[in-house]
């Protein structure tokens, strides 16, 4: 195995069940519930509530969720979409009126309705064996009684501490004494654990018709948002087909749009053209075609992926074969393009949490769910601890463009879980946070998985590289100076950051072996991720 592959960490085994998640703390309450006899939806949803006291720059009740379920029993395989749409209120016109030409950063103006509340009592509903309230126990003592503060988390604060300032619960619970707590403090959310409680009690009525989303809905009206209590009663989670594309004997499976999912599928469809096992996972030749491969697909997903409700996305042809063979050849082996053109078809954050979950009966779970950038619009309602996310930056505010603003309408969303599964059964569990750079390090981790032979540790600790919308090539700092000087030859503008960049994600993958049935935990080193398993 080349040195590539080197890793720290050792892979995690289990002969029953397997849970990972972006904190120590969340992976211990999904593996809890398990022991408790629950199954992988209910793990994975108490892990995500846990996380979003935790880790809450990343995630919270204020954002949005996708999650691909595979049931074993039943063999059905479900795409959760529990985004959020944009208010009534929310229109071209008005944005313009108001001098916007793009959606807001930060800021009310920037928020759709969170969808993560109703997302995961779908999720139980129907495929779990436990109720929102039995699973809110641990996440409402993490709010209350407090955890300790971490590097990453503080950091957090300190880079958005200026925004931050802008709203007074924001500042007031991470910048007491107008500056970042020190690692290791103790934080402490109580008005979070009251809404924790409310749901509990009330379930996602608390939320959507309740306490909890008048005072949203005044604090909107009060502060020149746009969110109204009618937005929220409106809102609906949507179950859908996973998106799948054959590659190599397997079916690599994600979220369909308005989910980004489709562009790890087209990057896979284009290098099933190259005998990707046969380079050296640093050869530049290799690396060369990927990235070129990720520019073709970006080009489509960027002019393409929408709210399929309200336009048409042409999902059989982006996903043709034969086409991908045809966007293979447009590589040109010598020298990276600046960009390309998206295909013409006849039409009719970077800061996110992962979760990966795998039960004793094979039920699989991947989760993923975001606030999108760290501690999302910096915005939150003050009586409820509710930070609130920013995905209204998902839309565009060109009315030709399919993923325009219009009231009722999700935006395009960077989330994607990810399965590979084969006999229609799941092989691998995977994904990861980091906004654009989530296809590419899915991609990364796949081809390493099943053309180069990795296990799931190797796959999540190996080198990674992230191609950025201004042409910029992030690579880790254990590429070879001679690989990174080839990419340079070709045009690629090389940027070298750290060994571990946490840029780069934090990846997830469990893997049922189908001899043993042994199941194989990996994380990522990069952020806070550990797994667990029995």
């Amino acid at each position: 195995m080349s040195a590539h592959f080197d890793t720290h960490r050792p892979v995690v085994m289990g002969m029953d069940w397997m849970v990972t998640a972006d904190h120590p703390l969340a992976a211990r309450a999904g593996a809890e519930v398990l022991e408790k006899g629950g199954n992988a939806v209910d793990a994975a949803v108490a892990a995500n509530l846990v996380m979003t006291a935790v880790r809450p720059h990343m995630c919270g009740i204020g954002g949005d969720l996708f999650a691909l379920i595979y049931m074993a029993e039943k063999q059905s395989f479900d795409a959760l979409n529990a985004s959020g749409r944009a208010p009534a209120l929310a229109t071209l016109d008005w944005y313009r009126e108001q001098g916007y030409s793009k959606i807001p950063e930060d800021g009310l103006l920037t928020c759709t309705v969170p969808g993560a509340i109703k997302g995961w009592q779908a999720a139980l509903e129907k495929h779990g064996t436990m109720g929102l309230d039995s699973l809110l126990p641990a996440a409402i003592h993490y709010a209350e009684k407090g955890f300790p503060m971490y590097a990453e988390l503080v950091g957090a604060i300190s880079e958005r501490a200026s925004v931050m300032q802008k709203s007074p619960g924001m500042a007031e619970l991470f910048l007491p004494g107008g500056k970042a707590p020190a690692v290791g403090s103790v934080l402490k959310q109580p008005k979070l654990a009251q809404s924790y409680r409310l749901l509990a009690e009330q379930g996602p009525d608390a939320f959507y018709n309740g306490p909890m989303g008048r005072a949203l809905a005044d604090h909107f009206k009060a502060e020149g948002g746009l969110i109204r209590e009618e937005d929220l009663a409106a809102h609906a989670i949507t179950w859908e087909v996973p998106l799948r594309t054959g590659y190599r004997g397997y079916e690599i499976c994600t979220q369909p749009p308005n989910s980004q999912g489709i562009a790890l599928l087209l990057q896979a469809n284009i290098l099933e053209n190259f005998d990707i096992g046969s380079y050296d996972p640093q050869d530049p030749e290799l690396l060369h075609i990927m990235l070129e491969s990720k520019k073709l697909a970006f080009a489509d997903r960027d002019r393409y992926v929408c709210d399929p409700a309200f336009h048409p996305v042409p999902i059989s042809e982006m996903l043709d074969k034969a086409s991908a063979k045809a966007q293979a050849a447009r590589i040109d082996p010598a020298k990276a393009a600046e960009a390309y053109e998206p295909r013409n078809f006849t039409m009719g954050g970077d800061d996110t949490i992962y979760l990966t979950v795998v039960d004793g009966q094979g039920n699989s779970v991947a989760l993923i769910q975001s606030l999108y950038q760290a501690f999302g619009s910096c915005a939150m309602v003050p009586s409820t601890g509710m930070i609130l996310h920013n995905r209204g930056r998902g839309f565009s505010l060109d009315p030709q463009h399919p993923n325009r603003l219009e009231p009722g309408k999700r935006p395009y969303h960077t989330l994607h879980p990810a399965m590979i599964l084969k006999d229609n059964k799941p092989r691998w569990v995977l994904g990861t946070p980091g906004a654009d750079g989530q296809t590419q390090s899915v991609i990364q981790m796949t081809t390493n998985l099943i053309d180069h032979g990795a296990d799931v540790q190797q796959t999540n600790e190996a080198p990674r590289w992230r191609s950025e919308p201004d042409g910029t090539l992030k690579m880790e700092a254990r590429f070879a100076q001679k690989t990174l000087d080839a990419l340079k030859a070709k045009g690629h503008k090389v940027e070298v950051v750290d060994k571990y960049d946490g840029v780069m994600g934090s990846s997830h993958t469990i893997f049922l072996d189908p001899e043993t049935g042994v199941r194989h935990g990996g994380v990522d080193p990069r952020r806070n991720a550990y797994a667990i398993g029995k």
